[in-house]
């Protein structure tokens, strides 16, 4: 078998003629500020996700920052503030966490859909539990019905973490419908790309501005665009005027140009050929990887949840298959390959918290087995079963 030359990624960047289009508009347009493009990326991203408001900015990782300062101003959350997290997950939850001065507490994930796992939940719970992060990885819902039920039952706020997953349907309802405050990425090699990206979406308009205002340097909600001062009579010009240099709060610049909103309206309204493109390659890899289920865990489908497949994961469950083993023959063959966002081995979690991995039994399983490919709609026909074939010569070799 001939290697291939170009490396099968994990991501893509899938830039059409449309986003070409509005991006040029953009350019000619002389305005990179807020402006139409962003504005309607974020009203049409908010109505897919049944939320009121939505507010666009530099990355997903901002959104989820911005997330716990709105709430620890709106609650005035203490130190002492308690997240509940999944024990796998990308590090960025735990870093937004730290940064607002709250104690990150992690929970163990079930061992199919690599998310949260709801029955470990509750022995968490302490009277300093203020809010729970709903992380949906690899494309993959978590189980929100018993997430919104305990939530409910002890009164904690719930910030999902969509980064990985938008526009798929749980039970009926979207991922990123469920939080008081849902953040999404569309930072490079997400389901959508602009580059760089995030949005915040609630349906809490006191949530919303503060989020924007936090965005914004902590700016006075009356002057957030330069379109504020636009059209207004003389009594609340003046009022814009003396207060459009006022700042309220402590914040942030994690403003995006229209270039960026550009990019992403682009391709949300090409969304569901990304989403199809990326269902038909991971269907392709789930039928011709099937033959080796012995050895290796593959991405499940369930009753009435979809898959965004955001990427492939793959956890081995033969002990005589290494995974440094199997991830090397793939990257020699030009396949790259990611772990599956192990947390809690962390040399960052060990330096505060000590050796806690072995209190994480499946969540230590996945970071020494776990790993993903790509799946997303650019790698060809060719490329798939190029992929199978590498596969197949690893796994002949097993005895």
């Amino acid at each position: 078998m001939d290697k291939i030359k170009n490396q099968i990624g994990v991501g893509t960047a899938n830039i059409s003629n449309r986003a070409k289009e509005y991006v040029n508009d953009v350019l000619n347009s002389g305005r990179l500020s807020y402006g139409k493009y962003l504005k309607k990326f974020e009203e049409e991203f908010a109505r897919e996700h049944e939320k009121k408001y939505a507010v666009m900015m530099n990355s997903g990782t901002s959104a989820l920052r911005l997330a716990l300062a709105c709430l620890k101003e709106k609650y005035n959350w203490g130190p002492e503030t308690e997240i509940i997290l999944p024990a796998v997950t990308f590090i960025a939850d735990f870093n937004v966490i730290i940064d607002q001065g709250f104690k990150p507490v992690f929970v163990d994930v079930d061992s199919l859909s690599y998310n949260i796992d709801p029955k470990k939940i509750v022995e968490k719970i302490t009277p300093n539990t203020k809010a729970i992060m709903a992380i949906h990885l690899f494309g993959q819902p978590a189980d929100m019905d018993p997430i919104m039920d305990i939530c409910n039952k002890y009164n904690l706020k719930v910030i999902e973490d969509s980064c990985e997953t938008m526009f798929v349907p749980y039970k009926g309802k979207k991922v990123g419908s469920f939080g008081d405050i849902s953040c999404f990425s569309t930072y490079m090699a997400h389901l959508l790309t602009s580059g760089v990206g995030g949005l915040a979406l609630t349906n809490n308009e006191e949530y919303a501005v503060i989020l924007r205002s936090l965005m914004n340097h902590g700016r006075d909600s009356i002057y957030l665009s330069i379109d504020d001062d636009k059209g207004l009579s003389k009594q609340d010009l003046s009022k814009v005027v003396l207060n459009r240099f006022s700042f309220v709060r402590p914040g942030y610049s994690f403003r995006v140009t229209e270039m960026e909103g550009a990019l992403a309206l682009a391709q949300f309204e090409e969304r569901q050929d990304i989403l199809d493109g990326r269902a038909d390659c991971a269907g392709y890899y789930i039928s011709q990887l099937a033959q080796f289920e012995d050895y290796i865990q593959l991405p499940r489908s369930v009753p009435n949840i979809g898959h965004a497949y955001m990427m492939f994961p793959i956890v081995i469950k033969d002990a005589r298959i290494s995974k440094k083993d199997l991830v090397l023959f793939l990257e020699e063959h030009n396949i790259e390959t990611r772990d599956m966002l192990p947390l809690v081995n962390q040399p960052v979690i060990i330096k505060q918290f000590g050796s806690i991995e072995d209190q994480y039994p499946v969540a230590k399983w996945i970071n020494n087995n776990g790993f993903y490919i790509g799946s997303h709609e650019k790698i060809t026909q060719e490329e798939r079963e190029y992929v199978i074939a590498v596969f197949k010569e690893f796994f002949i070799n097993i005895k």
